[in-house]
């Protein structure tokens, strides 16, 4: 049966009401809502975000830095709570425009560089380093697949996220509309890793760094409730191998649980400012 039909009206005005879960939150302006500086650590990498995907890209991508030893991606990680509001802080703002999680202020030449977009991040730092991206002529396949999951993310948290787990209300056309991108972007990627060790190629490159942290969760079954199942995830095998094959990185090990607010509390550091912090921690 078809869900009722919503007819537009003619000039749509914000209710602050029918904004679901994060209705306290979201609001159709930009911009700071309050005067709330950002603290600072010793380290020439200040990043502020969340354990969500798209913040575990960041930290994935630093503890990788730090794990091939490039000694000068050291980093202090502060937490932005963007369930109270955190990214609309003035310094988060200051940072970021967007007020989205994560920001990284690059201390490390004459005059700090912002840097928001966790895309635009992972591509800063491997172009800093030298490192998880090529420059020989598998850099396009590279970038190509980097930009995919940048485009696609909206598709399988905003969209198919948002309607499965998040909306006030359950309806058919936006779920199965986002179930269906969400099941074509993992055949996507499972035809491509059929092929392929990695997204970009042979090797573990800014592509994988980005799209794992999205991918996983679905593969574990620890993101929306039950989509692992509704989804049919088991179907993607490829994916399943290359998902196994990357959460045994240690970095990556590391990565996912800096910032990370819930859970088990083993499994949290709220604050990550050198690797003592993974001390008793279970990553």
């Amino acid at each position: 049966m078809a869900d009722a039909t919503y007819n537009p009206p003619k000039v749509w005005t914000f209710d602050a009401e029918n904004g679901g879960r994060f209705a306290n939150i979201n609001r159709p302006t930009s911009g700071a809502r309050e005067d709330k500086p950002l603290p600072v650590g010793k380290h020439d990498f200040q990043l502020y975000s969340l354990a969500t995907p798209n913040g575990v890209k960041a930290t994935i991508m630093l503890e990788e830095l730090l794990e091939a030893g490039h000694s000068g991606a050291e980093y202090d990680a502060w937490t932005i709570d963007i369930g109270e509001g955190d990214q609309f802080g003035s310094g988060f703002v200051h940072l970021n425009p967007n007020s989205k999680i994560p920001a990284l202020l690059d201390r490390s030449g004459d005059e700090p560089v912002r840097v928001f977009e966790s895309g635009a991040i992972l591509m800063h730092l491997a172009e800093k380093f030298g490192a998880f991206l090529p420059t020989d002529q598998t850099r396009a396949e590279v970038l190509s697949w980097l930009f995919w999951q940048v485009g696609s993310a909206p598709f399988i948290g905003g969209g198919f996220g948002h309607f499965y787990a998040y909306a006030p209300e359950k309806y058919e056309y936006p779920i199965n509309r986002y179930a269906m991108e969400t099941k074509r972007l993992f055949d996507v990627a499972d035809k491509r890793l059929a092929d392929s060790e990695f997204l970009g190629g042979k090797d573990y490159t800014v592509a994988d760094i980005a799209a794992y942290p999205w991918i996983a969760p679905f593969v574990f079954g620890v993101i929306y409730e039950e989509a692992k199942t509704f989804l049919s995830i088991h179907e993607y095998a490829n994916v399943e191998r290359w998902v196994k094959q990357i959460a045994e990185r240690p970095a990556v090990r590391r990565g996912r649980i800096v910032n990370k607010a819930w859970g088990d509390e083993d499994e949290q550091l709220l604050e990550r400012h050198s690797a003592a912090d993974f001390d008793g921690k279970k990553f």
